[in-house]
């Protein structure tokens, strides 16, 4: 199908971008999220406003304790970062694999986050590393903590009338040990099951880990019945067998689609789970 009709916009920077904002406006930047959406008529905006253009909003900055990715940075420009490799492995990891070269040269990180697909792989591995989500508005700017941005199905703590600005994430022990793999959908790429771990160990004894999980619920959450049960233990085949022993989704209700259904799906994640404390 083709798109109804609508007016197009470039925006200089990020607070014009804001100010330009209304209910019948939608923030363009990779577009690999918004165009598919607006093909479908699943979404009707009168006007684009296209922030891809403004060079504060992309790019990967070291800050010492932390590491700053512009809203508009590309999955490919992630995945080729040597920064995030020494320092956060599962971010390269997950940027690659994201749907096939064109969809990371184009797609970006904030795009994909705002958007909020349930079967996304940013939102597990940004829950697993602990990151903060710095947001523009008409008010200025804040900050929020990734457990608190995706509430629901496609839905976020977002506001129409703002925009992600970048992403920060703690260059912390866990993070530099850390991983994300996925049991994909084979056309799209997106996850049936994603899972992201970063773990730290203090003589082989997990002292802090996060785990997370995509493509499972209506939004991504973090596994915290495992992570308690990790907590203070070796991290091991037998302890990760333990740990995942009753499921991993608990508190969670399970997609049960024509992709996977609920049992499925609770038994991919116990497998993907397994697969990345494996591969730390």
């Amino acid at each position: 199908m083709i798109a109804n009709a609508f007016t197009y916009k470039r925006a200089n920077s990020a607070d014009e971008a804001v100010s330009m904002l209304n209910d019948q406006s939608k923030i363009l930047a990779g577009g690999h999220s918004l165009i598919p959406a607006m093909k479908l008529r699943l979404n009707n905006p009168e006007n684009l406003i296209d922030i891809s253009q403004i060079t504060s909003l992309r790019g990967i900055t070291d800050n010492e304790g932390s590491i700053s990715i512009g809203a508009t940075t590309t999955h490919a420009e992630i995945a080729a970062s040597d920064l995030l490799k020494q320092h956060i492995p599962m971010m390269g990891q997950t940027a690659l694999s994201i749907g096939d070269i064109q969809v990371r040269n184009k797609g970006t990180i904030g795009g994909s986050m705002a958007h909020a697909d349930p079967a996304a792989d940013w939102p597990a591995a940004l829950l697993a590393a602990d990151a903060k989500v710095n947001i523009t508005g008409p008010s200025g700017s804040r900050i929020v903590d990734i457990d608190h941005f995706f509430t629901g199905f496609f839905e976020t703590a977002l506001a129409e009338n703002e925009i992600i600005t970048s992403i920060s994430i703690p260059k912390t022990a866990s993070n530099a040990h850390s991983a994300y793999t996925k049991f994909k959908q084979p056309a799209s790429r997106f996850a049936i099951v994603g899972c992201a771990a970063a773990v730290d160990l203090d003589g082989g004894i997990v002292r802090n880990i996060r785990v997370a999980l995509t493509g499972v619920s209506e939004n991504a959450f973090r596994a915290t019945s495992v992570e308690n049960a990790l907590s203070g233990q070796p991290l091991n085949s037998e302890s990760i067998a333990s740990a995942i022993a009753n499921g991993v989704t608990q508190g969670n209700a399970v997609l049960s689609d024509h992709y996977a259904s609920e049992e499925y799906r609770s038994h991919l994640a116990k497998v993907y789970v397994k697969k990345a404390l494996t591969a730390i």
